[in-house]
Protein backbone atom coordinates (compact mmCIF):
# COMPACT_ATOMS: atom_id res chain seq x y z
CA UNK A 1 0.00 0.00 0.00
CA UNK A 2 1.45 3.39 -0.94
CA UNK A 3 1.54 6.44 1.34
CA UNK A 4 -1.28 8.43 -0.33
CA UNK A 5 -3.66 5.49 0.16
CA UNK A 6 -2.62 5.13 3.81
CA UNK A 7 -3.19 8.86 4.39
CA UNK A 8 -6.65 8.62 2.82
CA UNK A 9 -7.59 5.78 5.20
CA UNK A 10 -6.19 7.74 8.13
CA UNK A 11 -8.29 10.82 7.35
CA UNK A 12 -11.34 8.71 6.54
CA UNK A 13 -10.97 7.03 9.94
CA UNK A 14 -10.78 10.39 11.68
CA UNK A 15 -13.86 11.64 9.84
CA UNK A 16 -15.86 8.55 10.86
CA UNK A 17 -14.68 8.92 14.47
CA UNK A 18 -15.77 12.56 14.56
CA UNK A 19 -19.17 11.81 13.08
CA UNK A 20 -19.70 8.97 15.55
CA UNK A 21 -18.62 11.09 18.52
CA UNK A 22 -21.08 13.82 17.54
CA UNK A 23 -23.94 11.34 17.82
CA UNK A 24 -23.02 10.69 21.46
CA UNK A 25 -23.64 14.28 22.50
CA UNK A 26 -27.14 15.50 23.28
CA UNK A 27 -28.46 17.86 20.65
CA UNK A 28 -28.89 21.48 21.61
CA UNK A 29 -32.42 22.15 22.78
CA UNK A 30 -34.37 23.74 19.98
CA UNK A 31 -36.72 25.80 22.08
CA UNK A 32 -36.82 29.50 22.86
CA UNK A 33 -37.87 28.77 26.45
CA UNK A 34 -34.32 28.11 27.61
CA UNK A 35 -32.18 31.09 28.44
CA UNK A 36 -28.93 31.79 30.19
CA UNK A 37 -31.03 33.16 33.01
CA UNK A 38 -32.81 29.90 33.91
CA UNK A 39 -35.20 30.15 36.86
CA UNK A 40 -33.49 30.70 40.17
CA UNK A 41 -34.66 30.10 43.72
CA UNK A 42 -32.93 33.08 45.35
CA UNK A 43 -33.65 32.17 48.97
CA UNK A 44 -33.04 28.44 48.59
CA UNK A 45 -30.11 26.73 50.28
CA UNK A 46 -27.34 25.72 47.88
CA UNK A 47 -23.88 24.23 47.89
CA UNK A 48 -21.06 23.62 45.44
CA UNK A 49 -20.03 20.07 44.58
CA UNK A 50 -17.86 18.14 42.16
CA UNK A 51 -19.53 15.39 40.13
CA UNK A 52 -17.72 12.08 40.62
CA UNK A 53 -20.06 9.59 38.94
CA UNK A 54 -23.06 9.53 36.63
CA UNK A 55 -25.59 6.98 37.90
CA UNK A 56 -28.26 7.52 35.24
CA UNK A 57 -30.13 10.33 33.51
CA UNK A 58 -31.36 11.99 36.70
CA UNK A 59 -28.95 10.83 39.42
CA UNK A 60 -25.29 11.61 40.12
CA UNK A 61 -22.71 11.17 42.85
CA UNK A 62 -20.90 14.26 44.08
CA UNK A 63 -18.26 15.33 46.58
CA UNK A 64 -19.14 18.14 48.98
CA UNK A 65 -16.36 19.15 51.34
CA UNK A 66 -14.65 15.80 50.78
CA UNK A 67 -17.77 13.73 51.52
CA UNK A 68 -19.65 11.66 48.93
CA UNK A 69 -23.39 12.14 48.34
CA UNK A 70 -25.91 10.78 45.87
CA UNK A 71 -28.05 13.49 44.24
CA UNK A 72 -31.47 13.00 42.62
CA UNK A 73 -32.53 15.78 40.23
CA UNK A 74 -35.74 17.52 41.31
CA UNK A 75 -38.72 17.74 38.97
CA UNK A 76 -37.65 15.30 36.28
CA UNK A 77 -37.65 11.60 35.52
CA UNK A 78 -35.57 9.70 32.97
CA UNK A 79 -35.86 6.14 31.63
CA UNK A 80 -34.85 3.34 34.00
CA UNK A 81 -32.16 0.76 33.20
CA UNK A 82 -34.66 -1.67 31.62
CA UNK A 83 -36.41 0.97 29.48
CA UNK A 84 -35.78 2.30 25.99
CA UNK A 85 -33.54 5.37 25.83
CA UNK A 86 -31.87 4.70 29.23
CA UNK A 87 -28.35 4.83 27.79
CA UNK A 88 -29.05 7.93 25.73
CA UNK A 89 -30.54 9.82 28.69
CA UNK A 90 -27.59 8.80 30.86
CA UNK A 91 -25.15 9.97 28.17
CA UNK A 92 -27.00 13.27 27.86
CA UNK A 93 -26.69 13.82 31.61
CA UNK A 94 -22.99 12.94 31.48
CA UNK A 95 -22.41 15.41 28.64
CA UNK A 96 -23.67 18.20 30.90
CA UNK A 97 -22.13 17.31 34.27
CA UNK A 98 -19.42 14.65 34.08
CA UNK A 99 -16.44 15.87 36.14
CA UNK A 100 -18.00 19.32 36.50
CA UNK A 101 -18.25 21.60 39.48
CA UNK A 102 -21.97 22.11 40.01
CA UNK A 103 -24.20 24.26 42.16
CA UNK A 104 -26.86 22.21 43.94
CA UNK A 105 -30.01 24.10 44.91
CA UNK A 106 -32.54 22.73 47.34
CA UNK A 107 -36.30 23.21 46.95
CA UNK A 108 -38.21 22.09 50.08
CA UNK A 109 -36.95 18.67 51.14
CA UNK A 110 -33.29 17.93 51.74
CA UNK A 111 -33.44 14.20 50.95
CA UNK A 112 -35.82 11.57 49.61
CA UNK A 113 -36.77 8.21 51.16
CA UNK A 114 -33.55 6.69 49.75
CA UNK A 115 -31.45 9.35 51.53
CA UNK A 116 -30.44 10.99 48.22
CA UNK A 117 -30.05 14.77 48.19
CA UNK A 118 -32.88 16.36 46.18
CA UNK A 119 -31.52 19.23 44.09
CA UNK A 120 -31.74 21.44 41.05
CA UNK A 121 -28.34 21.09 39.38
CA UNK A 122 -26.62 24.06 37.75
CA UNK A 123 -23.40 24.11 35.71
CA UNK A 124 -22.49 27.78 35.68
CA UNK A 125 -25.92 29.33 35.00
CA UNK A 126 -27.26 26.34 33.03
CA UNK A 127 -30.04 24.46 34.81
CA UNK A 128 -29.26 20.86 33.88
CA UNK A 129 -32.68 19.56 34.98
CA UNK A 130 -34.28 21.91 32.43
CA UNK A 131 -31.79 21.12 29.68
CA UNK A 132 -32.54 17.40 29.99
CA UNK A 133 -36.28 18.04 29.70
CA UNK A 134 -35.85 20.49 26.81
CA UNK A 135 -33.72 17.99 24.92
CA UNK A 136 -36.30 15.23 25.36
CA UNK A 137 -34.03 13.13 27.60
CA UNK A 138 -36.27 13.57 30.67
CA UNK A 139 -39.91 14.23 31.37
CA UNK A 140 -41.20 16.69 33.94
CA UNK A 141 -42.49 15.08 37.09
CA UNK A 142 -44.22 16.72 40.06
CA UNK A 143 -42.88 15.53 43.42
CA UNK A 144 -44.65 17.75 45.98
CA UNK A 145 -43.61 19.73 47.89
CA UNK A 146 -40.46 20.02 45.73
CA UNK A 147 -42.17 21.56 42.72
CA UNK A 148 -41.15 25.22 42.52
CA UNK A 149 -40.06 24.86 38.87
CA UNK A 150 -42.65 22.30 37.75
CA UNK A 151 -44.58 24.68 35.47
CA UNK A 152 -41.35 25.71 33.72
CA UNK A 153 -40.40 22.06 33.19
CA UNK A 154 -43.90 21.33 31.83
CA UNK A 155 -43.47 24.03 29.16
CA UNK A 156 -40.12 22.58 28.15
CA UNK A 157 -41.54 19.06 28.02
CA UNK A 158 -44.44 20.10 25.81
CA UNK A 159 -42.02 21.66 23.31
CA UNK A 160 -39.72 18.59 23.34
CA UNK A 161 -42.68 16.23 22.84
CA UNK A 162 -44.07 18.32 19.99
CA UNK A 163 -40.66 18.34 18.27
CA UNK A 164 -40.11 14.62 18.99
CA UNK A 165 -36.70 15.29 20.57
CA UNK A 166 -34.49 12.86 22.47
CA UNK A 167 -36.43 9.91 23.84
CA UNK A 168 -39.85 10.87 22.46
CA UNK A 169 -39.55 8.86 19.23
CA UNK A 170 -38.97 5.69 21.30
CA UNK A 171 -42.37 6.04 22.99
CA UNK A 172 -40.84 5.75 26.47
CA UNK A 173 -42.55 8.98 27.55
CA UNK A 174 -46.30 9.32 27.31
CA UNK A 175 -47.65 12.81 26.78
Amino acid sequence: MNKPTTARFFWLGWAILLLTACDLLPPAASTDLLAADAPQLPDAPSETAVVTDIIDGDTINVLIDGRSYRVRYIGIDTPERDEACYSEATQANAAFVEGATVRLVQDTNNTDRYDRLLRYVYVDEVLVNAELVAGGWAESKRYPPDDALFDYFEELEAAAAEQQLGCYPTGVFSR
